[in-house]
């Protein structure tokens, strides 16, 4: 088997205009460096595609040599699937984002959201993305996509009006509404579990500016605080998002912290801030009128690559008095300063999507808590025993008050009953949709449900990550 992987890469590598990074080049380091440490065996090679030929290429050798097959975008998930043991199909080249004629943004498969705002900033537009500008736009959008903008615009994947894919039997197709619809239906939730997304088509909106920043108040208030921000939130206009959570500071002590982000008129963006400002002892505040950009960098100093990630997830259905006490207690009982919690709004636009219309299903308005445990040994494995517990923990803190399911691009597969849940009523139309377009299972990205049985009236369904 050794010999045919070694014949097949090189056959590869000598049909591929771009090149392969295998163990001992000079660029593999490179190549596999992500976000969170890699745990595990590294890939047998990285291929560095520049086009869609290339990719279903690539799909080819690795399964002419029954490798294992993942893909490489912004590399940002808190999991590390963006590699494997076998052949990790290399994006990161592929950034091209160009606005055509029907005002929509080409984005190139490989694409940080940071690449798609510097284009279209000079005409004042904006993409609809998530909270880090460093993030991959087509994992991101193919997820879910919650960010600043969710009130105002919906999710990501909202906004995703056709994708160019390759299938694992190397075919390229292009997926809209008239052509390969269920494809496109699947992929706005179902992740890269159908094919690799070398291309996408996304909706644009008019925006010149947002009004952001990040704001830290000192732990000791943080009940008042968060009390407070559950009274904004729930009056608060669809152009009006903000998160909040808590990380440590410098001194090594917890700090309540909350990022506002008003998309609306320019001019009413002070006023419409100016709570937020007046929610305890201000410890720092960098709230100021800005391009939407700028407000991708807001936690750019609290990113740290190449250690431990682990990541916990919920849906709770407001900020309110339960969930603010399990906020505290969470950062109460953190056991090291890499613990963080965070959370997103879902609103407006967002839930105005009927439940079908995509494969994300939670269509309801709610808070997404992310509970990230961050550690710098791997081989650590009494540090990562308390870190798992801690985050696994905090999320049970919140189990008598959240919505089933959970945030697929932030689930990891472990929980088979939650991640039927976080499909709902579309679970077994995506389990159709995976037979149909990968039925050898050769793509897996996020958890997705892939068997499904009916007991009684209602579905029961089964699932493993496929």
């Amino acid at each position: 088997m050794t010999d045919l992987v070694q014949r097949n890469l090189y056959r590869l590598g000598e049909r591929l205009p771009c090149h392969l990074s295998t163990p001992g080049d000079p660029g593999y380091a490179d190549a596999t460096a992500i976000w969170a440490k890699p745990v595990g065996r590294l890939p047998r090679a990285v291929v560095h595609c520049q086009t869609a030929e290339d990719v279903a290429l690539a799909i080819r050798a690795a399964r002419d040599c029954a490798l294992p097959l993942s893909v490489r975008g912004g590399g940002h998930d808190w999991a590390g699937r963006a590699l494997c043991d076998g052949i990790v199909i290399d994006l990161s080249g592929m950034r091209r984002v160009a606005i055509g004629s029907d005002g929509a943004a080409r984005i190139s498969g490989g694409a940080r959201a940071a690449d798609v705002l510097a284009i279209t900033h000079s005409p004042g537009l904006v993409a609809v993305t998530g909270s880090v500008g460093a993030v991959g736009m087509a994992g991101l959008t193919l997820g879910g996509g919650y960010g600043p903008l969710i009130g105002r615009f919906g999710l990501a994947l909202d906004n995703l009006v056709e994708a160019e894919v390759v299938l694992a039997d190397g075919r390229i197709v292009l997926a809209n509404d008239a052509d390969e619809a269920e494809l496109l239906w699947a992929l706005r939730g179902g992740g890269g579990n159908f094919g690799v997304v070398t291309a996408m088509r996304c909706r644009l909106h008019a925006l010149t500016s947002v009004r952001s920043g990040l704001l830290i108040y000192p732990f000791t208030e943080a009940k008042a605080i968060l009390d407070s921000c559950a009274e904004i939130a729930a009056s608060a206009s669809e152009e009006l998002t903000f998160q909040v959570g808590f990380i440590f500071g410098p001194g090594g002590a917890p700090v309540i912290i909350v990022v506002p982000t008003w998309a609306g008129v320019p001019e009413e963006g002070e006023a419409r801030l100016a709570p937020f400002l007046q929610l305890g002892t201000l410890l720092a505040n960098t709230v100021t009128a800005m391009p939407y950009a700028a407000a991708l960098t807001i936690f750019d100093p609290y990113l740290v690559y190449g250690q431990r990630e682990l990541m916990e997830t919920c849906w709770l259905p407001a900020l309110d008095g339960r969930s603010i006490d399990g906020l505290i207690q969470a950062a109460e009982t953190s056991v090291s300063p890499g613990c963080a919690v965070f959370t997103h709004e879902f609103k407006g636009a967002a839930s105005r999507v009927s439940m079908d219309a995509t494969a994300f299903s939670q269509r309801r308005d709610h808070v997404l808590v992310e509970i990230l445990a961050t550690f710098a040994n791997s081989s650590d494995g009494l540090a990562e025993q308390r870190h798992r517990q801690w985050a696994r923990a905090t999320r049970e803190s919140f189990d008598a008050t959240a919505l089933p399911g959970g945030y697929p691009n932030l689930l990891a597969g472990d929980d088979p009953d939650r991640v039927a849940k976080s499909y709902g009523g579309n679970a077994e139309r995506l389990v159709k949709a995976k037979r149909r377009y990968d039925p050898d299972k050769v793509f897996r990205s996020i958890p997705l449900p892939v068997k499904a049985a009916r007991a009684g009236a209602h579905a029961s369904l089964h699932e493993a990550s496929p």
